[in-house]
């Protein structure tokens, strides 16, 4: 009387064998991902927009001000920002080519106030944060 273990043993021996022969075994490299341990500098910008993605907390402060800015303030803002760019256009400006400038005066833009003087050094500026009283002073010399 043959037992069931003493029957299959054969065919267990059959497949590993055949096994065997199937299998091939190969090196195994680590290759860091992540430019900070020595991967390739493409990948961070993947990384980064990765993590982004799947950030799932976002800052309450930025998430509230977003959401309680009316039209009209964000209106407003954009107004200050493209005002604000088209004084220091107007800075670089002067500053390459002397026969264009800006009028000495007392300008407003928003909580900002700025103040244009012409002086022995060149064309000062003085700019007042109205909501903080910050301020601080440019000062673009003459050629």
């Amino acid at each position: 009387m043959l037992s069931k273990n003493t029957t299959l043993l054969p065919l267990f021996l059959l497949f590993m064998g055949m096994m065997s022969q199937l299998g091939s075994a190969q090196q195994f490299v680590y290759k860091p991902i992540n430019p900070a341990f020595g991967g390739d500098t493409f990948n961070y910008q993947w990384l980064i927009q990765s993590a982004e993605q799947q950030n799932r907390f976002t800052d309450p402060a930025l998430a509230n001000s977003a959401a309680q800015q009316s039209e009209l303030d964000a209106f407003s803002a954009g107004l200050n920002r493209q005002l604000l760019s088209q004084l220091q256009r107007a800075l670089l400006t002067l500053n390459i080519d002397p026969n264009t400038g800006l009028q000495p005066g007392t300008f407003s833009f928003g909580s900002l106030e700025v103040e244009i003087l012409e002086s022995l050094d060149g064309l000062v500026l003085n700019i007042l944060d109205t909501t903080t009283g910050d301020q601080t002073q440019v000062i673009v010399p003459r050629n």
